[in-house]
C-alpha cells in the first residue's frame, strides 16, 4: 500500500508523482491524500473509487487522478462539502488509524515537504521511518 499526502499548494508535484507512481507499479495499490486551508485549485469531484477505512462522508476526489484510476481524497479546512472537515495530516491519521496493523506496517508514505507533520503521525501509527519518503 502506498500513501502520497500533499497540500494545495504542491497539486502540480502530487498529481505527476501519483501519476509516474502508477505508471511504475499498477499492482499496489496507491492513495493520495489533497489538504487546503480554504478552496482547492480545481474543481473537486463524487470519487467513484471506494478507499475502505475513509471516514464517513469524506468522498470528494481529484478529477484527473480518478480518471487514470488512482484513488485520492480531500481534506479543507474551510468546511468544503465532501472533503474531510480539517488538515491533512488528521485525515491520514484518522485513515492509517483504521488499517489493520500488518498493513500498516507495510504502508509507504510519501509526503510533500509543506506536509511535514506526516513523518512523526507515520511514526506514530506504526508505519517504518524507513517507508517515509519526501518529495523534493
Amino acid at each position: 500500500m502506498r500513501l502520497l499526502i500533499g497540500t494545495d499548494s504542491e497539486y502540480a508535484a502530487v498529481v505527476r508523482t501519483a501519476n509516474e507512481m502508477q505508471q511504475a507499479d499498477d499492482r499496489s495499490p496507491l492513495l493520495v491524500l489533497i489538504g487546503s486551508a480554504s478552496s482547492f485549485s480545481f474543481k473537486p469531484r463524487p470519487s467513484t473509487i471506494l478507499v475502505p477505512g475513509m471516514p464517513a462522508g469524506v468522498i470528494a476526489a481529484v478529477p484527473s487522478l480518478e480518471e487514470f484510476g488512482i484513488a485520492s481524497r480531500l481534506a479543507s479546512e474551510a468546511g468544503l462539502p465532501g472533503c474531510y472537515d480539517g488538515p491533512v495530516v488528521e485525515l491520514a491519521a484518522a485513515w492509517l488509524g483504521s488499517l489493520p496493523n500488518e498493513l500498516r506496517s507495510q504502508t509507504q508514505v510519501i509526503f510533500a515537504a509543506a506536509a511535514s507533520g506526516i513523518a512523526p503521525l507515520a511514526e506514530r501509527l506504526g508505519v517504518p521511518g524507513s517507508s517515509i519518503q519526501v518529495l523534493s
